[in-house]
């Protein structure tokens, strides 16, 4: 296929999610506002934020463990008050235009969610987290079914999942993201018994060579979601959702819905 080929999203994916990956962060800073509410205006159905808990116990959307990447100053978070964060820039890293853009805190960002939106929560703090994030969402005016969350530390995930259970929660997995994918071996059926002894509704997989159909197909047999992550690429994104995936997960979400269904 060449570059100028125009696709239709397959019939398996009809009901699946194009996330925007931390906002629509290709056109705005990433985890800001600013690129929340973007993809609201562009009429994603669903964003993928970053969390972590400051040292006064507030919860902040952010990525990286201190503010060096955003800001060019190096402030930790979980040493750091709420305050002290919400004063650095964190949208000229990106364009210079952003510059009046800073860290949110979680409860502004649960209000910009609209009555058809999801918004995928990542947990990047430890399972302190856990009772403040359960408080927000449970202030927040958002349906269960508008909130995912999603982590890579398997056992703090199965513990929000005992403590908020109505919420859908994936495991995140990287694969082969480190490690060239033939020197990798994975084992589906292992992976699927400790989801489901954890009771959590499925993966969210690094779209990687080892994301096969078959690995997908063996997800979904056991009644489970698998989501993808993070796909640029039109070509990927569309061979992705024949192979079943529930949900893919993009910098350039609106513009991927656009590609994928004109």
């Amino acid at each position: 296929m060449d570059n100028n080929s125009v696709f239709w999203i397959p019939a398996n994916f009809r009901d699946g999610i194009i996330i925007a990956h931390r906002g629509e962060s290709f056109d705005a800073p990433e985890n800001t506002l600013a690129a929340i509410n973007l993809a609201w205006e562009r009429k994603v159905k669903a964003v993928e934020i970053d969390i972590q808990l400051t040292k006064d116990d507030e919860i902040i959307v952010l990525h990286d463990k201190n503010t060096l990447r955003i800001s060019g100053e190096r402030k930790i978070v979980e040493k750091s008050s709420l305050e002290e964060l919400k004063r650095f820039d964190a949208g000229s890293h990106k364009d210079s235009k952003w510059g009046n853009e800073r860290i949110p805190p979680l409860n502004e960002v649960l209000k910009t969610v609209p009555p058809d939106g999801k918004l995928i929560i990542e947990i990047k703090s430890d399972k302190r987290i856990l009772k403040k994030l359960k408080e927000e969402l449970s202030r927040s005016e958002l349906k269960n079914s508008q909130i995912e969350i999603i982590a890579f530390n398997e056992h703090l995930l199965a513990l929000a999942k005992s403590q908020m259970p109505d919420y859908k929660m994936l495991w995140l997995l990287d694969l082969d993201f480190f490690w060239p994918w033939w020197i990798c071996w994975i084992d589906e059926l292992k992976i699927i018994r400790k989801v489901k002894k954890l009771k959590l509704n499925g993966v969210d997989v690094w779209a990687g060579r080892l994301l096969t159909r078959g690995f997908i197909d063996k997800f979904k047999d056991a009644g489970l979601l698998v989501y993808a992550w993070t796909v640029n690429d039109k070509h990927k994104a569309l061979q992705l959702m024949e192979f079943g995936v529930d949900g893919i997960t993009t910098d350039r979400a609106s513009w991927m819905t656009e590609k994928l269904t004109q």
